[in-house]
């Protein structure tokens, strides 16, 4: 049987479901390492309180990730990212709370664009455009 997975019903100017990240040091660390980003201010608070931080702060590896969950979160098994273009903004601490929203921008051809931010306690950390499609189907 084949089936066509979907994703939710959506339109231009539907806003996202806001996801709440609270990262600890332990995963703002794991996360560097699993993405093989070894900048020691992404895991050693001295050094990065020498290059004027304070305290480590996430690699964008790791917020791109998050990106990605913030949108599959929203999108189910049926999504798939089709291309990420991120700024970052402000850093994001250890300890501090990163608020994902986002909104449906465009869809064209099968494709669905998001405009993402994701904020904290000192302003804009990422702004991301995700352009993404549905799954093409599997055979049960």
């Amino acid at each position: 049987m084949s089936t066509r997975e979907r994703l939710p019903a959506h339109a231009v100017g539907d806003r996202l479901p806001e996801l709440v990240v609270l990262l600890d040091r332990t995963a703002i660390v794991a996360a560097a390492i699993a993405s093989q980003d070894f900048e020691d201010v992404h895991h050693d608070p001295g050094r990065a309180q020498e290059r004027g931080m304070r305290d480590i702060f996430i690699s964008i590896n790791s917020t791109n990730g998050l990106i990605d969950r913030f949108v599959t979160d929203w999108g189910g098994p049926a999504t798939r990212i089709r291309s990420v273009s991120l700024r970052l903004g402000v850093p994001h601490f250890a300890g501090d709370t990163l608020t994902f929203g986002g909104e449906v921008t465009e869809l064209v051809d099968g494709l669905t664009t998001l405009k993402v931010v994701g904020r904290n306690e000192l302003g804009v950390h990422v702004s991301a455009t995700v352009t993404l499609s549905e799954h093409e189907g599997n055979t049960l």
